[in-house]
């Protein structure tokens, strides 16, 4: 059937470009007679592709030269005790709660310390992003902990928390690269770029050279040392070197783009489209708040499990892919990531409205 819509949350569509280009290169990667996925991690080529890839993903998202940038393996489930292995110095963290992966981070930490919860969305399934205007920040809190888009509820952070001082922490896995950061408001961003950047495989943190230190909780992994990846330049040991020249692929397609605010614009215009059909429509609502509401990641339902059923197996077959929503929520979820098309959620669109006129 050809290239469909896919509107999967992650594993994720990738810009077409890129993958024409990987294909291309994928026997004999520029005159060197083999594929980047034979080439020894330790060769001058591959050293020049992570190199790239490190100082493009700097300019896109204008990292300051305090901070690193870090190749790593493990998705976000290692990253949840990476960090307190590695910042929680007095053993209490701050966490706030807006969804799963908040969640789980939170329960990881609790192995190594004491978390605090000073902010929740569960009373109404993580609908909407809790009051950050007067946070209990603990005196004693190491570290302030965030998800910043939540994937599965579609919620996003549109203003930071304050922390107080603290170093914020925060997953940006299924907004990474789809609009402008200010890196220094951060102590650690980090995010599994199979959602909006590359091939599961991949996570990149960003950590502030102060919180790289020997000083990690008794009984931490050499591995799960920050500061092993930072001396290494993210070759301590045998990275994904495939994984990661896409996504150097992805960012020089994002810089052809013309960068993040142009992304921003792009993905802003996208979402319009799908939350102004939701919010006019008889059939189908969006479940989020809507200031609260994601760029990326778009929940909605019609109230009926039966019609919900019919319509994602109906989209399916008309090519719109991977529509089934977490079973959290139910009904369905576009996730509409930097490399969805716009004429992607436009068709989308389409058959949405032709559907309910169809199941009145």
């Amino acid at each position: 059937m050809g290239r469909v819509y896919n509107f999967s949350a992650g594993p994720a569509v990738l810009p077409e470009e890129v993958l024409k280009t990987a294909a291309a290169e994928m026997l004999d990667y520029h005159g060197c007679g083999m594929s980047v996925m034979e080439m020894s991690h330790r060769s001058k080529d591959f050293q020049n592709i992570i190199d790239t890839a490190e100082a493009d993903f700097r300019e896109l998202l204008g990292v300051p030269d305090n901070y690193r940038v870090l190749f790593l393996q493990g998705g976000g489930n290692t990253q949840f005790a990476m960090v307190p292995m590695n910042l929680m110095k007095n053993k209490v963290a701050d966490y706030i709660l807006t969804g799963q992966w908040a969640k789980k981070a939170a329960k990881e930490a609790e192995l190594y310390g004491k978390v605090n919860i000073i902010a929740s969305s569960a009373d109404k399934t993580f609908s909407y992003i809790p009051d950050l205007s007067d946070l209990k920040i603990s005196d004693d809190a190491d570290y302030v902990y965030i998800c910043q888009n939540n994937t599965i509820y579609g919620t996003k952070f549109t203003e930071l928390p304050d922390t107080k001082g603290k170093p914020l922490v925060s997953d940006v896995s299924s907004m990474f690269l789809s609009e402008p950061m200010d890196v220094t408001k951060y102590g650690v961003l980090w995010g599994g770029v199979q959602k909006n950047v590359g091939p599961a495989g991949v996570t990149i943190v960003v950590i502030r050279d102060d919180l790289v230190t020997e000083d990690v909780l008794p009984g931490t992994p050499t591995m799960l040392r920050y500061k092993t990846h930072v001396d290494n330049k993210s070759l301590y040991n045998t990275p994904p070197c495939y994984n990661i020249y896409i996504c150097g692929l992805v960012f020089k397609w994002l810089k052809e783009m013309g960068g993040l605010s142009v992304m921003k614009q792009r993905n802003e215009e996208k979402a319009k489209i799908l939350y102004d059909f939701l919010d006019n429509s008889t059939m189908f609502k969006g479940t989020v708040a809507p200031k609260d509401r994601s760029l990326m990641n778009v929940p909605f339902v019609t109230g009926d499990e039966e019609i919900d059923k019919k319509f994602i197996a109906e989209a399916a077959a008309a090519g719109f892919k991977n529509l089934k929503g977490h079973r959290t929520v139910g009904g369905m979820r576009a996730s509409i990531y930097n490399a969805m098309p716009k004429e992607g959620v436009v068709k989308l669109v389409e058959f949405m409205d032709n559907f309910e006129k169809n199941n009145k």
